[in-house]
Order: C-alpha cells, then structure tokens, then sequence
C-alpha cells in the first residue's frame, strides 16, 4: 500500500510551533511507516517528516500575507499533489475541504479528514462528494454530520517525544492560539482566582493582535502572569512538564484539541470547559477536570490532586499514535476493498501495491 498524505504549503511538517493538522499529519506518516506502509507526504520544501517529502513551495509561509493569495497558493499546491499521488499512490488522503473537489479528476480513491468545527457550507460540499471516505476525529464532530457515512479516528500522539515530568512547579499553563475562542482571557481569571502564576504560551495572529493587546496584554506583568512566545517542541515539554495544570477553557466546540494529550503526556493534568471533544478526551478525575465556569475551573484547580503517572496512562492506553495509526489503516484497507469490488462490478482492473 502507498498512501499519498496531503498537506497544506504554509507549515512545515512537522510544525516548528503552531500547526496541530500539520502535527497530526507528521505522527500519522511516521507511524504508517513504522507499520510498513509506504507514504509520501505532500507539504513545503521545509519540512523535516521522517517519509518521503514531495514539495511544490520550497518554503513555509505563516502567517499569511494576504487571504487571497494564501487561497491561490494552497489551490496551485492542492492540484499539483493530486496530480502527481494519483499516478503513483493506491489513495490520497486529504486534510482540506478545498481538495475535495479535485477528486473528480483522478480514479485514486481519497479519504478526507475533518479537522474544523461544522459549518453548514462545508457540510452541503461534502455532501456532493459521497464517494470520499470521511474520517472526523471526534465522536462530537460526527454527530455534527449526520448526513455523512463517517469514520470516527481519535488523534493519537508520539509519547516518546513527551516526558513525563513527576515533580511540578507551583504556576499554571495555557498553550494554543493566542484567541478569542481559545480563552486566553479566561485562564488569566482563573489564575487569578487560585493565586496560582500563569505562563501563557502560545501565536498571536494578526487578525487576533487588537484581542491580545486588549485582553491579554494589559495583564502579563512577568511575575504573576507571563507571555513567553510560541513553542516549539522543547519548550512544550519543559511548559507542561513543570505545571500544575493546562488550562483549556475553550469557548467554541473544540473539534478535538491536540494540545490536551501533549499536557497529559507529560503528566500534567488538564482543566478544561466541556465544548466540543473535550469530554471525550479528559478522564474527569483520572487526567483532569471538566468545569462550566471560572470559578468552577479555579475550585477544581485548587482543590484536585492527580497523580502524573497516571495522567500519562490514560494517553497511553486511548491516545497512542499505535492506535490512531491502526485505525487509519483499518480504514484505508476497507477503502481500497471497496473501490477494487467497485472496479470489478464494471469490469475493471485494478493493481494495488502490497
């Protein structure tokens, strides 16, 4: 078998900071490879993914310069790359509603991961591609879809590139996208609240600068509550490893949230709000707390005690990369069964790698 993964041109593979589809992606190739599964990963010239690399753009670009020309970029990349897996890989997995379209073209059979939130117009597009084999990557995105045959894949992760730190420091953590929805603004109250530090971590976009300077900004003092940039993979381990706790207090539904297993792979327990995903991802109690308001949050904070390595165990046990990896192939198997009997009820044939 030899699975084309299609990424996006903007972020490297694996991301150097921000990108959770492009880490995702980086986990999965490297897995299926560990499997025997050949894979060639369609992404920037920038990229240090351990499978094969094909690139169309030398370098990363984000943020972008313009929507516009981001839109053209990925569009020139997405038709290149399916052009080019489709005469030599058995199916092409995409991870973008934009490449959907380009399946028309090409006999390959494509599988579509659903990484973002339901958004009716994304939904009625889907929709016109039944062929595609649909995977989301939590049980609350799929029931987002009822109209859609979906194949529910939770995200699993590399623990070995996780180390799970026993002793923790006294001082809270926040890791995501420095917006709105992520609750940035709502971790410094709940700091607050427990007298407990706080290091937030994480991008600040363009388009979220005016919410940073706003309600972040006036905030961070260095002492009590610090900004200490974006992360790269050191600096997860080291952020999360010496916390008491990740706070995650989401105000969307949270399509899955990688940054979770990162904090529970090192141990570290999560205090969460319960949009999205998030039930299915923190074991209240044994990884974490699920809370409904700041004041909540902070008493679970206060007041809960977890034991690390048993934080870790429950990411090892549901979370694997092994199991998530497993599952895909499960599914690509079932894909490639169906598109050979399809082949054959029409009097085709088709020769698929071993």
């Amino acid at each position: 078998m030899r699975v084309a993964l299609i990424a996006s041109p903007f972020i490297s593979i694996p991301p150097t900071h921000y990108g959770g589809t492009e880490l995702f992606i980086a986990h999965l190739a490297e897995g299926l490879e560990r499997m025997g599964i050949e894979v060639v990963v369609y992404c920037n010239g920038e990229s240090t993914v351990n499978a094969e690399k094909r690139s169309y753009y030398p370098h990363a670009e984000w943020p972008l310069s313009t929507e516009s020309s981001g839109m053209l970029k990925e569009l020139d990349h997405l038709s290149w790359s399916i052009e080019d897996a489709a005469g030599m890989c058995d199916l092409i997995h995409i991870n973008s509603a934009s490449a959907i379209t380009y399946s028309r073209y090409v006999s390959t059979p494509f599988i579509c991961t659903l990484h973002h939130p339901q958004e009716s117009s994304l939904t009625r597009m889907y929709e016109r591609y039944p062929e595609i084999a649909y995977a989301t990557i939590s049980e609350h995105q799929a029931s987002a879809h009822p109209s859609l045959a979906v194949t529910t894949i939770h995200h699993g992760i590399d623990l070995t590139k996780y180390r799970m730190e026993a002793r923790k420091e006294d001082y809270l953590c926040f890791l995501g996208r420095i917006a709105p929805i992520k609750g940035v603004h709502t971790a410094i109250d709940v700091a607050k609240r427990t007298g407990i530090p706080l290091k937030i971590a994480g991008e600040i976009q363009p388009i979220f600068q005016d919410y940073f300077d706003k309600m972040v900004k006036p905030h961070i003092d260095g002492r009590f509550i610090e900004y200490v940039g974006e992360a790269d993979l050191e600096m997860k381990n080291q952020l999360l490893g010496g916390s008491r706790g990740l706070l995650f207090p989401i105000q969307w539904s949270e399509p899955f949230g990688l940054v979770m297993l990162e904090s529970m792979a090192c141990g570290t327990p999560v205090f969460a709000f319960p949009g999205g995903s998030v039930p299915e991802i923190v074991s209240v109690g044994r990884s974490g707390a699920i809370s409904s308001t700041s004041e909540e949050m902070a008493d679970a904070v206060r007041n809960s005690t977890f034991k690390p390595e048993i934080v870790r165990a429950w990411v090892e046990e549901r979370f694997s990369v092994e199991l998530m990896v497993q599952r895909y192939i499960e599914l690509y198997k079932r894909v490639l069964t169906e598109d050979i009997d399809s082949d054959a009820r029409f009097g085709f044939v088709k020769e698929v790698a071993a």
